[in-house]
Formats: C-alpha cells, structure tokens, sequence
C-alpha cells in the first residue's frame, strides 16, 4: 500500500519532530490534504501559543471545535481540562465534582502523576473517531496530533501504556488499557515525524527513530524534510546573497544524504517558500507533500 492510501485509512495521526522545524505547518498542510481527499479531519493542538489557529486564521476557539475550511476542523485542548471532565463524567454529582476538582491532593496528583495528562488527551481523540464528539462533528473521521518536540513527543506516544503499567484499575488504569491498545494498533494509529536538513534536527530525528523502535516498537508511518533550499537558479550571480544561498543548499544536501543512509521508509522534501505563515504557505505546503507522496 503507497504511503498516502495508508495515511487515508488511519483513525489518528500524532506528528512530532524537533522544534523549529514547521512541524505545525507540516500538521496543517497534511489536514488540508487529507480533508481535500474527502476525509473529515479534526487537528488537535494543546500548544498554548495556538499555533495552528494562526496558520489556519481562525480565532481562538477557547476549547471548541471550529470549522477551517470544507472537511477541516480545529480544536486546542487544554490536558487538565479533560481530566477534570473525566472527574465529572464519572461523579456526576455537583457538590462531589466540586470537592474533589477542589482537593489539594486531586491536584498534585493530576499535575505530578506522569503521562496522565497525555493519556486523557488521546482518550478525547479516541473517543471521537469512535464517534462520541459533541454535535459539530460526532465522528471525524481522523483525528490528527500537533505533538510537543521530539523528546515530548516519544513521551506522548508511550504514555497511556506507562499509566496502565502503574494505574491498572478503575476508570484511569481502564482508560489507559484502552488507549494503550488503540496506539498498538497499526491499521489505526501512526505518526508522522518533521526534520529539517540541517544537522541538530536529523540527529534528533535518529534519536527519535531509536527511541520509537526501544518503546513502541514501530517507526513512523513518513518522515517529512521541511524548508528544504532548492537548488540556486543557473542565472544567480556571486554575490553574497547567493553565496549563501549556495552554502544552505549544499548542507541540506548533505543531510538529506545522511538521512537517506539511516531512513529508508517513506519521506518527502518540501521545499522553503517564501511566503508569510497562514492560508497560502499551508495550501502550497500540502501541493509539495501531494505530489510528493503521490509519486511515490
């Protein structure tokens, strides 16, 4: 199966790589992708800065799930918030919800307590490709992950397993065991990894593949090279502009190179664009990863 039919038919995407990197263009641009293909896609962002809202020029959600364009949805999510609306779901009484969400000892626990937060986000990104989201849209039927850099990322991926590994009963350890289970499941779950061509990001993307092998035991479904220089026009001049120009492209070269030596899946090289963060460099972005997974 090519990689981008393969991309079609998962229910839940996370896409991590070091900062820097345009990883929320990358999540972004392959969103519109897919929505362009018919899939109806919700992107999941839990980064304060909202950096997703400001390539997609929507406002501020506040929590809810807003519409970007025909297919696409957005929606930030605050981790604490879903725990105390697991404490909710399961109390149901008022004067019980409030003490509990109120104890000191709930709250160090949901702030100390590790991978605990990460778990409930991926219990909400269960639950609605399972088709349980609120009436703006009850079943996307993709949910795609704006993962935290590479070393958080790794940790996203294996949480729910080390919750259940340490909570293995009631409606936590329950949780955990479900969702560890979800992201065990190939023809359901993968990720996506972002790395530029220069040297500090490719070391990190080996570290990342190392650390996926050890605690997941799997790689990531594609490997996406981003802001690559393009070769320097045959009519450029030597000036300093160009020099450099010359000198960016001939690193990314040699990184590219490297990777190739160490990745041999699947992976696309997008190219840098000189155009302002927003609307147009995700619908350009998303051409370069179209045409580069169709041919492959």
């Amino acid at each position: 199966m090519d990689v981008l039919n393969r991309l079609d038919r998962l229910e839940l995407l996370v896409v991590t790589g070091k900062g820097g990197v345009g990883k929320s263009t990358i999540t972004a641009a392959l969103g519109a992708l897919l929505a362009n293909r018919g899939r109806k896609v919700l992107l999941i962002e839990v980064d304060p800065r909202e950096n997703l809202h400001h390539l997609l020029e929507t406002p501020p959600s506040g929590g809810e799930i807003v519409e970007a364009a025909s297919n696409l949805h957005l929606q930030h999510i605050e981790p604490r918030q879903l725990l105390d609306d697991v404490v909710r779901e399961k109390l149901k009484v008022g004067t019980l919800v409030r003490k509990v969400l109120a104890s000191p000892v709930y709250q160090h626990f949901t702030e100390g307590a590790p991978g605990l937060k990460q778990t409930a986000v991926f219990g909400r990104a269960m639950r609605m490709v399972e088709g349980h989201g609120p009436k703006q849209l009850r079943k996307p039927d993709v949910v795609i992950l704006d993962a935290p850099a590479s070393g958080h990322g790794i940790s996203w991926m294996a949480a729910p397993q080390l919750v259940f590994e340490v909570i293995s009963s009631g409606p936590v350890g329950h949780m955990a065991s479900q969702i560890a289970t979800f992201l065990k499941d190939r023809n359901r779950f993968g990720s996506v990894v972002v790395t530029s061509a220069e040297e500090m990001p490719i070391q990190e993307a080996f570290e990342l593949f190392d650390a996926m092998d050890e605690r997941l035991g799997r790689q990531p479904e594609l490997v996406v090279a981003n802001a690559i220089y393009p070769p320097l026009p045959g009519r450029a001049g030597r000036d300093a502009s160009s020099r450099l120009w010359a000198r960016r492209r001939a690193v990314n070269e040699h990184e590219l190179a490297r990777l190739a030596e160490r990745w041999s899946g699947a992976m696309a090289e997008v190219p840098l664009e000189p155009i302002d963060a927003g609307p147009s460099l995700v619908g350009v972005v998303g051409q370069h990863l179209r045409r580069a997974l169709e041919d492959r």
